[in-house]
């Protein structure tokens, strides 16, 4: 395997860390984050994460197809494969895992849980959590209805012989390439923990945004090494990963709007009321 490589990923990582790390914003902003109702989100969440659970291993198999409706590469799939595919795939793969399913998660609800801390206000630790939960949940859950109806090939199972797909390691997920996974959660998980903080005002949301987001950077290239999915999937996967983990917390936990009479004066003195409306 190229040493380049092996150390494209790390240096991405770091330098976007470092630059957002480096550059705090003013704490204490006016906070837009409505307090979820429990009662709604917590059961929301949780159902839709045992759904996703459930995408992951029992229903795989009976939702997944046999053969595939989307069979190859598009626009620039091939050539981006031979660039970034490593020798040694599955150590590509063991690192995606790593980065997102645990370093992803781990980074954004305890970072969004320190930066809370370090601006006095630990108490929200737990509605903060929640909605980058819930963001996550529902990512993940259109991400497997997606995959279900689409039934993409995977690259390695494009470049085997017809009688040989079958026999792989678990014929069951052959077909499900497009878009990725572990691209969409990673992106969620990312731009919902700098949304929430930004929403806030935490002084540490640039680091959130920006380490988050180099972790999911990483964990999509890591994907297109182990030769599980195409740059599409992945490309895909980034997009709609941001857009949820940006409108779960925007338009289901921002505080209703207010409207606010303003006392004005004309210039011949005389008195005006108007309405201002904060959205």
């Amino acid at each position: 395997m190229p040493r380049a490589r092996l150390l494209a990923p790390a240096g991405l990582l770091l330098s976007i860390a470092a630059l957002t790390v480096a550059t705090p914003r003013a704490a204490h902003a006016e906070d837009t984050v409505a307090e979820p109702d429990l009662s709604t989100h917590v059961p929301l969440t949780l159902g839709l994460g045992f759904l996703y659970f459930l995408s992951e291993a029992p229903l795989k198999g009976p939702l997944s197809k046999d053969t595939c409706r989307w069979c190859g590469p598009v626009i620039f799939d091939d050539g981006v494969r031979d660039a970034l595919l490593w020798d040694d795939t599955h150590q590509a793969h063991d690192i995606s895992n790593w980065t997102g399913f645990i370093g992803a998660p781990v980074f954004a609800l305890g970072g969004l849980a320190l930066a809370g801390h370090l601006d006095d206000r630990g108490g929200n630790w737990l509605d903060d959590g929640l909605i980058v939960a819930e963001s996550a949940a529902i990512a993940g859950v259109i991400n497997f209805a997606v995959k279900a109806a689409v039934a993409r090939e995977r690259p390695f199972v494009h470049q085997l012989a017809p009688a040989d797909k079958p026999n792989t390691a678990r014929p069951q997920d052959n077909n499900q390439s497009f878009y990725s996974g572990h691209s969409t959660l990673t992106m969620s998980l990312a731009v919902s923990a700098g949304t929430v903080a930004s929403m806030r005002g935490y002084q540490w949301a640039p680091a959130l945004y920006g380490g988050g987001i180099a972790l999911s950077l990483t964990t999509g290239y890591m994907r297109i090494a182990a030769d599980k999915h195409w740059s599409t999937d992945v490309l895909t996967g980034w997009l709609l990963g941001a857009a949820v983990g940006y409108a779960v917390p925007r338009f289901l936990h921002r505080k209703d709007s207010e409207i606010t009479p303003l006392a004005t004066s004309s210039p011949s003195g005389a008195s005006m009321v108007g309405v201002a409306m904060r959205w």
